[in-house]
């Protein structure tokens, strides 16, 4: 049987500076808006994989609302779940790179309407239909998107789906109230942990990264895939490991990056694809996704995939 994925959390625009630099402290040139939102890129990339799935979101009744869901339905995702609020404002994303590569974030989301998410019949029915969750941390920072991420979780594993959970977490984001105690919540349901680098340690005390995956397989973690971004990436379960290095490709733009690598890496994974061929094509869905500029502007078709993984291999 064919599964499909829902993603539900903040759908958004976002702008990027056209110069490096610290912050937004002065008046910048922008290039946007672009479709955005961790768990909208996410989904994205699983619908240009092929696979049903759907996300539960709000935006405004605007440019950027619907630019989004343009973009979405074209690739292949179920929208009926987004709901379009009349007389408020899409949420927005600033980033500026800093000369060392890393960036600076604005956030509009607090202020928007993906902040004001609560419980429509299309989106009962929505979650009725899925058979597995996926859900980003920056989605459980807006309370309302947590108790409905909470409730979706429990309907979804009583009916025996599963959830994936990457905790995706930006500085800015680590102090909100509440969070941490969703964060901890999600990962004692999460059958796939998707965390970036020294996002391992969030939820271990252990002192090595093999520690830390050991210490959260015993805590019932089923499986664990760490991004490495340009050095590649790693599958583990008990008692098995497994490593791909990184492609090489002239770096644009790395935000979306780790989305596109979960979307397919969870799209296959579900599909029953080994570890080794869902590690390969999400790596190579995260290089793809790198030479674009904007989030979701590098998600990527199977067939791209394949292309790149070919190109790549004759270079060998």
């Amino acid at each position: 049987m064919t599964k499909k994925i829902l993603a539900i959390g903040e759908i958004l625009v976002e702008f990027v500076a056209t110069t490096t630099g610290e912050g937004f402290y002065e008046a910048q040139s922008l290039t946007g808006p672009y479709p955005s939102g961790a768990p909208a890129i996410f989904i994205d990339q699983v619908g240009r994989m092929g696979q049903p799935c759907a996300i539960l979101g709000r935006v405004g009744d605007d440019d950027f609302g619907h630019l989004n869901i343009d973009r979405l339905r074209t690739d292949g995702v179920d929208i009926t779940g987004i709901e379009v609020a009349v007389g408020e404002v899409t949420g927005c994303a600033f980033v500026r790179y800093r000369p060392d590569g890393t960036r600076r974030f604005v956030y509009t989301l607090p202020q928007s309407a993906a902040a004001r998410i609560s419980t429509t019949a299309a989106g009962e029915a929505l979650i009725n239909s899925c058979d597995h969750l996926h859900i980003m941390g920056t989605a459980l920072a807006i309370p309302e998107i947590a108790s409905m991420a909470r409730s979706a979780v429990r309907r979804i594993k009583e009916r025996g789906g599963t959830l994936s959970f990457d905790p995706n977490l930006r500085a800015e984001m680590l102090e909100t109230p509440g969070l941490r105690d969703e964060l901890s919540y999600m990962m004692t349901q999460t059958d796939l942990f998707l965390p970036s680098g020294e996002e391992i340690f969030m939820f271990s005390q252990a002192k090595t990264e093999q520690g830390a995956v050991d210490d959260l397989l015993n805590q019932g973690v089923g499986e664990i895939v760490i991004k490495r971004g340009n050095q590649g990436a790693s599958y583990y379960t008990k008692g098995k490991r497994t490593d791909v290095a990184s492609l090489q490709v002239e770096e644009v733009d790395p935000t979306g990056a780790g989305d596109c690598f979960g979307g397919t890496f969870v799209a296959l994974w579900l599909n029953g694809a080994s570890p080794n061929i869902a590690l390969r094509y999400a790596n190579a869905a995260g290089a793809y996704a790198v030479t674009r500029l904007g989030p979701m502007e590098g998600a990527a078709t199977k067939k791209q995939l394949d292309t790149l993984l070919h190109s790549q291999e004759s270079k060998a």
